[in-house]
């Protein structure tokens, strides 16, 4: 059980990129190598040779699609894991298009062995008609031909409201295919075109439907192109995850994804028919809810009270504000909970997320702090620590807070191809009306929950007062040392953070190796006595009277938590997590990563934080040594060691990074030439919220619960028993 928990903790809704080999220069630029014996070059007043000259002929002019093969990155946001999987929710975000149309009812995706991803939609299909202006199909037309599409006409193009909006998804996915094969079901026939790189392979093939086939809609499979991609392999999880929320985002819509890339093909349905409101209960689900109202839906009531509340004649809790401001959809679910910290802001526009919010996130933080102070004021709320009359900052109402916001606009405005990010001004003013005026009617029937969300917030603000306070208690008695670094750091030579790198270490014994094996010029390690402090479940001020962690903090120069995150105080650009492969090993990662994902979580977003990979075994034959990092790995090796009769392989297991030798250490898991790291990336934030509070959290019983239930998915070689 122990076990489970550990593997379980030390992902904690983080990804970890793939076993990857890194090399000096994709991190540490052009020209500064790092190897060993070698010295960084922290600035040069030359990097390249000055052009003789810049005339009309060093002028590009890029056709077609050559721009988005030159340049991915603009369109999808990076060629790794995010931009490949990016391709895969481009076609499906235009499926989704003809959901909300009203058009579509079943969407399907399907990973094949061999690379290629299949989206299927019953929708109306591409037309396929000859196009005016270019001169070819309007289906070559629309995956050769960038901003060609049909969401540009408002009304008139047939989607009110649509994801896509630019007309360059589906001709960026094919110009960054190996091949893409798009049939279409429309009109009585089927409609097939082959392209590859972004050219067509062929003239439009067009034959009658099967007479038993009277239904439209529109397949598309794809292969990413491995030259663009480093590794084009689709996640199952990825997509699963993006495909359960789009089930969330539209009540009622089947999707279903299959991944025959298996020997048993695994095949998952996602349906949801409560909407955001499931969502919200989903995000919330192991948490105490604030109140009853401010919690997941109850439809069994059994209480009186709460059965005379005429508000909520489906049963209580569920809160979601609905409404319609200036032709803009606003939908809101709301909750809160007693046992949690932080906010979760999870936000959506026209069923795109967008992770770095926009107008309609700024929209409902400030109709929160307005429409709760106005709403104590009204009530007179005393007796509380605070007077009536006393403003409540927003960043203390929304302790504990997790809503869903989902905002439908005729033409929005995102920031870039990837719509991280919404632009649109009228949205702030349309979600500030409609759940401004929800709360409202919330608060009149429910005063109690009004002043349970009152007093969680003052004593928030308690809270945060206290934990400054330890702070400036803790600056105060070391003034004179405020701007040394803790004495078991080893640090590196260079003072250029850009080629700096620091590894957190397990111990005196382990820190003894990495120090001795290390290069001095880049490289810093700080070890750790033992388990640091759960932030999870402790007092924000306990934090700053920690040892190991004000040496962390310190190390790090990361500064105080409620501060702005500025990379320019950052002393290393990359922090590297280095335990042991054991158990003790990865609860002691699991909680490192919590305490960067709760203290500092820029740390993550920006991708400074790695997880090292050291060998599990040695093996040795006729003096030499080879390493291998999976058990798999090992019985290849022991295979081909064993080839020669007579020759009996030499296994060391290492338990711990004390075992190896600097030498060792420093050519399996330090050297940045040869060695494999893990980059933590966040791919879901409301997921990894919730993994964490559950983990890591105080509630024992649900933790409990959590290792039951997943039990059977661990297998008994991973038991470190």
């Amino acid at each position: 059980m122990r076990a489970l928990l550990i593997q379980s903790v030390s992902r904690l809704g983080l990804a970890l990129s793939p076993n990857k080999v890194y090399p000096s220069n994709e991190f540490y630029g052009i020209g500064q190598s790092i190897g060993r014996g070698f010295t960084a070059v922290e600035s040069s007043p030359q990097l390249f040779e000055p052009t003789e000259e810049y005339g009309a002929g060093q002028i590009t002019v890029l056709e077609g699609l050559e721009a988005v093969r030159k340049r991915p990155g603009m369109y999808i946001g990076s060629t790794g894991p995010k931009g490949l999987h990016h391709l895969c929710f481009e076609i499906l975000d235009n499926a989704i298009d003809e959901v909300m149309a009203g058009h579509a009812s079943n969407v399907r995706v399907e990973l094949h062995g061999d690379g290629s991803c299949l989206v299927l939609d019953n929708g109306r299909g591409i037309p396929c008609g000859m196009h005016s202006q270019t001169g070819r199909s309007a289906l070559e037309t629309v995956l050769c031909v960038l901003h060609a599409g049909g969401k540009f006409g408002d009304a008139d193009s047939g989607y009110r409201v649509s994801g896509g909006l630019h007309g360059v998804g589906m001709s960026v996915v094919n110009a960054l295919s190996d091949a893409l094969e798009v049939e279409v079901f429309r009109d009585g026939f089927v409609n097939r075109m082959t392209f590859a790189k972004g050219e067509s392979q062929g003239l439009l093939v067009s034959r009658p439907a099967p007479a038993t086939k009277n239904n439209s809609g529109t397949v598309v499979r794809f292969t990413p192109d491995s030259s663009i991609f480093s590794m084009p392999t689709f996640e199952y999880d990825v997509l699963a995850a993006r495909m359960d929320e789009l089930a969330f985002l539209n009540a009622g819509l089947q999707l279903t994804l299959s991944d025959h890339r298996l020997k048993k093909p695994k095949n998952q349905t996602f349906v949801h028919a409560g909407g955001i409101s499931e969502y919200a209960d989903f995000l919330v689900s192991g948490k105490t809810p604030l109140h009853v109202v401010l919690g997941p839906l109850i439809k069994d009531v059994t209480s009186k009270a709460i059965k005379t509340d005429r508000a909520n004649r489906g049963g209580v809790g569920g809160f979601v504000a609905r409404g319609i401001v200036d032709n803009i959809e606003v939908e809101c679910a709301l909750r809160w909970s007693c046992d949690q910290y932080t906010d979760t802001l999870v936000s959506f526009a026209n069923g795109i997320r967008t992770a770095d919010g926009g107008t309609h996130v700024d929209g409902l933080r400030s109709t929160l702090a307005r429409g709760i102070n106005a709403a104590k004021r009204s009530a007179n709320i005393k007796k509380i620590g605070t007077s009536s009359d006393d403003y409540i900052p927003g960043e203390y109402i929304r302790e504990g807070l997790t809503a869903v916001l989902l905002v439908n606009i005729p033409n929005p405005e995102f920031e870039g191809q990837t719509k991280t990010r919404l632009g649109s001004p009228g949205v702030r003013q349309a979600v500030d009306a409609v759940v401004g005026e929800a709360l409202q009617r919330l608060f009149e029937w429910h005063p109690v929950a009004l002043r349970a969300i009152v007093e969680k917030a003052v004593a928030a603000q308690k809270a945060a007062s206290a934990a400054k306070a330890a702070r400036d208690l803790v600056r105060r008695k070391s003034l004179l040392t405020a701007t040394v670094l803790p004495g078991k750091l080893a640090d590196c030579s260079t003072r250029d953070a850009a080629v700096s790198e620091i590894f957190i270490v397990e111990g005196d014994s382990a820190a003894g190796s990495a120090k001795q094996g290390r290069d001095r010029e880049t490289q810093a390690v700080l070890p750790l006595r033992g388990k640091i402090l759960n932030v999870e479940k402790c007092a924000a001020e306990r934090i700053y009277q920690n040892s190991e962690l004000q040496a962390l903090i310190a190390a790090l120069g990361l500064g105080v938590r409620s501060e702005p995150f500025n990379r320019e105080n950052l002393r290393y650009h990359r922090i590297i997590i280095m335990t042991d492969a054991d158990v003790d090993g990865a609860h002691i990662r699991a909680l490192i990563l919590t305490f960067f994902y709760r203290y500092q979580r820029n740390l993550i977003d920006n991708g400074h934080v790695f997880i090292a990979c050291p060998p599990l075994y040695r093996i040795s034959c006729r003096n030499i040594d080879s390493y291998c990092w999976s058990d798999a790995d090992l019985a290849i090796k022991v295979e081909q060691s064993t080839v020669v009769p007579g020759l009996t392989p030499t296994i060391q297991r290492f338990k711990g990074l004390g075992e190896m030798m600097p030498t060792q250490l420093w050519a399996t898991t330090m050297d940045p030439t040869k060695r494999k790291i893990q980059r933590v990336d966040v791919n879901d934030a409301a997921q990894a919220d919730m993994i964490i509070s559950l983990l890591m959290g105080d509630s024992v019983m649900k933790r409990k619960d959590y290792i039951i239930a997943n039990a059977a998915n661990l297998l008994g070689e991973e038991l470190d028993i």
